[in-house]
Formats: C-alpha cells, sequence, structure tokens
C-alpha cells in the first residue's frame, strides 16, 4: 500500500501536466460538432455541417474516402516492406559473418542521418525516369527505403539479444538456417516485429513531404495533402471543415497509441552489440 501511495504525486503531477493537452482535443472535438456565435468561444447550438466531407465531395479535392484508402495503402505497404526486410537483412548483419559487415553497419547510419528533404530533387527526378512519378507505388517505395535503415538497426539490436543456443540446437537437429530463422528466432524477437510495425504504419500515416511533391494528383492524394490543401485554397477556406478532418485524421492515430502505446516502447529496448 506504501509503495502505492509513492507514486501519487507523480501521478497528480503528470495528469496536471497533460490535462491541457486532454482538454485541447475535448474543445477541438465539440468545436467540429457546435456552432458559436461570432466572437464567442462558448457554443450555441450542436450542428453536423462542418463534417459534411463524410457525405459529400468538397468542390477540387478528391472524396475523403479516397484519401482515407489512399492513406492507409500507403501506410500498410510501407509497414510490409520495412517488416520484411528489416526482419531479414537485420538477421543477416546480427548472425552472417557477412564481407564488409561493419563498413554496412556504417552505412546504414549515414543513410539514416540523411534528412528526407535533402533527397527530394534526385527523388524526384529518378521517379520521373522509371515512370512512377504520381503513382501510390512510387511514393511507397521511397518511404520505405528511407525508413529501412532504422528499421534494420532496430532488428538487427534485438536479434543480437537472441542467444545463439536457440539456433545451435535447430541446427544439431537438422533444421535449414531459414528454418532457424522463421520458426526459432523470429518468435523470440515479436516484440520488435510489433514496435517497428506500428512505427513504420505511423510514419506512413503521418507522412506529409514525400506525398505532397511525388504524389500530388487527387486520385493519388492522401490525407496530409487533402488536410494541408484544405487550408491553402483562399477561395474557399473554411476553418471549421479544416479542423473536422484534422480530428478525423487524427483519430486513428490516438486509438492506435491507446491499444498499443506499450508495445511501441519495446521499439527501444533491444540490445546493440557490435
Amino acid at each position: 500500500m506504501s509503495g502505492n501511495y509513492r507514486k501519487w504525486p507523480m501521478i497528480l503531477f503528470l495528469g496536471i501536466m497533460t490535462a491541457p493537452i486532454i482538454l485541447m482535443y475535448v474543445y477541438l472535438f465539440l468545436d467540429t460538432v457546435t456552432n458559436s456565435p461570432p466572437g464567442s468561444m462558448i457554443p450555441n447550438e450542436f450542428t453536423g455541417e462542418h463534417w459534411r466531407f463524410l457525405w459529400e465531395t468538397i468542390p477540387g479535392r478528391p472524396s475523403i474516402w479516397v484519401a482515407t484508402w489512399n492513406t492507409l495503402v500507403f501506410a500498410s505497404v510501407t509497414t510490409v516492406i520495412v517488416l520484411v526486410v528489416s526482419s531479414a537483412a537485420g538477421y543477416s548483419l546480427s548472425r552472417l559473418n557477412m564481407p564488409a559487415r561493419s563498413f554496412f553497419l556504417g552505412s546504414i547510419m549515414v543513410l539514416h542521418a540523411f534528412p528526407t528533404v535533402t533527397l527530394l530533387i534526385a527523388i524526384f527526378l529518378i521517379l520521373q525516369m522509371v515512370g512512377l512519378y504520381n503513382t501510390l507505388g512510387g511514393v511507397i517505395l521511397v518511404k520505405a527505403s528511407l525508413e529501412l535503415p532504422f528499421g534494420i538497426w532496430i532488428m538487427k539490436g534485438f536479434y543480437d539479444t537472441v542467444p545463439w543456443e536457440i539456433e545451435m540446437a535447430g541446427i544439431q537437429d537438422g533444421a535449414t538456417r531459414f528454418q532457424v530463422w522463421t520458426k526459432l528466432v523470429l518468435p523470440q524477437v515479436k516484440p520488435a516485429i510489433m514496435a517497428l510495425g506500428i512505427f513504420s504504419f505511423l510514419a506512413g500515416w503521418s507522412e506529409f513531404i514525400l506525398p505532397l511533391v511525388l504524389a500530388p494528383d487527387n486520385k493519388v492524394q492522401v490525407l496530409s495533402v487533402y488536410l494541408a490543401a484544405l487550408i491553402a485554397d483562399d477561395n474557399n477556406f473554411d476553418m471549421a471543415l479544416f479542423k473536422s478532418v484534422g480530428v478525423f485524421y487524427v483519430v486513428p492515430v490516438i486509438i492506435l497509441f491507446v491499444f498499443f502505446q506499450n508495445k511501441l516502447m519495446n521499439i527501444y529496448s533491444g540490445g546493440n552489440k557490435g
């Protein structure tokens, strides 16, 4: 009991610190379903007109459901690519005696250090040359490639914590290297796979610069670009509509974080051996 009492000051402090943020989100949501008199912050009526984008197409913009589907595909496929490649490459770097292994590990960190914006012109030209500019597939490949250095390094760190004895026992029982990896080692790093998957999905869901520059067409527009286009439209600017779309955009992220926050923190618990 005494241990619980010692935690209350910290809980109270954290509650006070987070209360303004929670109240801000609550007020933001209420502001999207109400109307207020001019010059007042107190609502005087409920309304659903600010959420009309759910059943109407905003002039000059694609359907919100097209943008949502594009965003879901973009984030999901990026996550799958990052998980598959990072899992295989991380295992190779951790367990196999590869030529130039140290150089490759150093190169991964150098690639991760490059800001995305410094590579945009080169990526733009390459996508145009290969015919993938203004396509969802092109921007998915770019985003996945930029996330891979971080994913490979994280997975390599988690593989380093798996005891060699597990693999040796599998090999002695006649298992191939691939079977050892898939059936014995991968189950040991499930927390890492879950955490990296969530992290990659959130990174894809929130990405703005790459879709804006590399896939600006309405047919492949994602929610972040859709939202930016609303506030950039000086002729038909609607702040209430903008806030409602913003709430629609952020709700899936909040739900994902609430349910998987413990898994997400596992991404920082992997070892990092040389």
